[in-house]
């Protein structure tokens, strides 16, 4: 079926909403009821041709008194889900009376079997009976979709001489309508730009970027693909036919997972799969965060795929783990270079790279594949978090154990509910050789086909042609204006911390004396006389270790104890500031003067992995000939990853000739000069 159909399809389903629940709903509301409407008759033309065997084998069944039915009914259906209802939906179109209308549809539901219940009660759909009944909508409403003019049905309708009348829609067609039909309804209900689903051309080429590399090497046996935000299914449907397409003759079984939060994505994820006859596999799939309700903890998958939620907050699941200091899960902490609780937590606001480091949890360490991994994120997983967060420990932590293939840039409105920048990564724990102790990037934000009409935000896709090349560029490995290659040392860096000294000059002032005398505690009385005797008044001394020396010094001659507080209080009522006096001394080792650092002056630099001399030689060059009083605080100094696509890709526009601005400037005068002589003349008319 193609494109022009499905969205005809989805156009006369959306059309429902306005034409039967406009008045009773909220526009912001139409999904409740829409959604698991769809799903519903989606199910019942798939269960049509078996009604009438379901219906005997109950029967015969229930009278040889055999409780557990489910095996039979679903062997009599021929499907993995049945309905033991005496009712289709076409059986309640004639229902004239509201009130058995509502007892019938009721009835219905209830005969579909468990899988379909909890499909069902994730929806929510019963909530909503009452509202159609009272509104006395629910018979259009089924008889909307029951209309003749569309099949939802996986069997052609044919017209009185067999000849075909309505396509087929199978399950791949059935798939993005539930798709289109969503984003339009998150479009309609203006949802975060992070709600969104991922377009079947990116999809194609995250299949490509986990597969091919590995094609030769795909053996007769048992597979497994998990994605861990996986909406509707549509990944791991394209990843399950692209992997049973590169094994060709040999015989592999593949098995899905999925976990998905929201309960309604959920629900058709397991619908889809029902009506696939994957009944056994749809028990692979859980609702639930899989940040803070991990349903395969123990799991270990090879391969797995995402396009996780980004730019939204985690804090629910961050407070349910335990919050940020006391989080226990061994995803999430790890032992990296010697730590052995370092922090792979990022912000609260964005858990997007939360999603990665799940996967990477689950990856396969005792077999010859190991894992693969494509995921989608947008530009803040490159950048965001400084050295010591978060989201730089990640990118040290995958890119320092060589898990970091490359990663792909996309053009922008590439999906439907957002423009921004997205990125794809690819990592793999069975680096060939080539590219052990590299990362590939490769800038794709050219190449693209322009869309005949937008699909929401989305303006553009991969032709498959273009998923070709982009594939090519990575299996190629070769550098290339769009496609270059670097050291995993290119992308960290030294966080240093530059420290200069504190400077303080000493002056007691008439003024400075009246108002530390007005606040200041009995006991500091004394000392206070001290320390005039020794500074004198309205003289400015600019080393302040020398009369603090002498204070402290005379104190103890006095056997005068003060705290530590309480010196630093009588000091700064002293001391001011001043660039021209000597550096506070903090302490005197045998080795070594060390001074009292000025927080005000306190700067950082990144020093690059790759800088040649490393932090020595960078700072020799570019702070001390500046800076000759300054110093490396060495227990301060971090390492941090960041990635960025622009300073390896950016282009700068080519400066303008002198010829070609002069001739700007000669047009620009010669307009002016006859816009002035145009002005006069009117003047003079007058």
């Amino acid at each position: 079926m193609d494109s022009g159909q499905l969205k005809w399809i989805a156009n006369f389903i959306w059309n429902i909403a306005d034409d039967v629940l406009r008045g009773v709903y909220v526009r912001g509301k139409y999904r409740d009821v829409i959604l698991p409407m769809v799903v519903i008759r989606r199910l019942d033309a798939v269960l049509e041709d078996t009604k009438n065997a379901v219906l005997k084998q109950k029967e015969k069944l229930e009278k040889a008194g055999i409780v557990n039915q489910e095996a039979a009914l679903k062997r009599a259906a021929g499907q993995a889900f049945y309905n033991k209802s005496e009712f289709r939906l076409m059986d309640l179109k004639s229902r004239a009376k509201q009130q058995q209308l509502k007892l019938d549809f009721e009835v219905y539901l209830d005969g579909y079997s468990d899988n379909v219940q909890e499909i069902l009660s994730k929806f929510k759909f019963r909530n909503q009976i009452a509202t159609l009944v009272e509104a006395d909508i629910l018979g259009g409403l089924i008889e909307k979709f029951l209309d003749k003019s569309i099949n939802l049905s996986p069997k052609p309708v044919l017209d009185e001489n067999g000849n075909e009348k309505l396509p087929a829609l199978d399950n791949h067609a059935m798939g993005t309508i539930f798709e289109e039909l969503i984003r339009r309804f998150n479009e309609e209900n203006n949802e975060e730009a992070g709600e969104h689903f991922t377009p079947r051309d990116v999809v194609k080429l995250m299949a490509n970027l986990i597969l091919l590399p590995i094609a030769d090497q795909i053996k007769p046996g048992t597979y497994t693909v998990y994605d861990g935000a996986c909406g509707t299914g549509g990944m791991l449907t394209v990843a399950e036919e692209s992997l049973h397409k590169l094994a060709g003759d040999k015989e592999v079984s593949i098995h899905l997972f999925g976990q998905e939060s929201q309960p309604e994505t959920y629900a058709i994820s397991k619908a889809d799969l029902l009506l696939k006859g994957e009944g056994e596999e749809a028990e692979n799939f859980a609702n639930g965060s899989t940040l803070s309700q991990d349903a395969f903890p123990s799991r270990e998958f090879d391969f797995m795929l995402s396009n996780p939620p980004y730019g939204k907050s985690w804090k629910t699941d961050l407070e349910r783990m335990g919050g940020k200091s006391d989080i226990q899960d061994q995803r999430f902490v790890v032992e990296h270079a010697g730590e052995p609780e370092f922090s792979l937590i990022t912000r609260s606001n964005d858990g997007q790279l939360m999603f990665l480091v799940n996967k990477l949890s689950k990856m396969k360490r005792d077999t010859p594949l190991g894992s693969r991994i494509a995921e989608v994120h947008n530009g803040s997983s490159l950048f965001t978090g400084d050295a010591g967060q978060g989201e730089s420990n990640i990118r040290r932590w995958i890119i320092e154990n060589d898990w970091l293939e490359a990663i792909i840039a996309l053009p922008l409105n590439m999906f439907y509910n957002t423009g921004i920048a997205t990125y794809i990564w690819v990592l793999s724990n069975r680096k060939t050789k080539k590219r052990k102790g590299k990362v590939q990037l490769i800038d794709a934000t050219s190449i693209s086909t322009p869309l005949r009409k937008n699909l929401g935000k989305k303006n553009c896709e991969f032709s498959e042609d273009q998923i070709e090349f982009i594939t090519k560029l990575f299996l190629d490995f070769k550098s290339t204006d769009v496609s270059k290659i670097f050291p995993n040392e290119e992308f960290g860096y030294w966080k240093i911390v530059v420290e200069r000294p504190l400077r303080l000059a000493f002056h007691i002032t008439k003024e400075r004396l009246k108002a530390f005398k007005e606040a200041a505690a009995k006991a500091w009385m004394e000392p206070l006389e001290i320390l005039v005797k020794i500074a004198g008044m309205d003289t400015l001394h600019r080393d302040f270790n020398i009369i603090r020396e002498q204070f402290e010094a005379e104190l103890a001659t006095a056997g005068i104890n003060l705290r530590a507080a309480a010196l630093k209080n009588i000091y700064d009522a002293f001391t001011e500031k001043d660039p021209t006096a000597e550096p506070v001394i903090k302490k005197k080792t045998k080795k070594a003067i060390v001074y009292e650092p000025d927080p005000e002056l306190r700067d950082t630099e990144q020093v690059p992995l790759l800088e040649p001399g490393g932090i020595e030689a960078f700072f020799n060059r570019e702070v001390l000939p500046h800076v000759p009083d300054a110093w490396i605080d060495e227990s301060k100094i971090l390492i941090g990853y960041e990635i960025s696509f622009t300073r390896h890709f950016y282009k700068p526009q080519p400066l303008r000739s002198l010829d070609e601005i002069r001739i700007d400037l000669q047009n620009l005068q010669s307009e002016a000069e006859g816009l002035l002589d145009r002005i006069v003349a009117m003047g003079a008319s007058k």
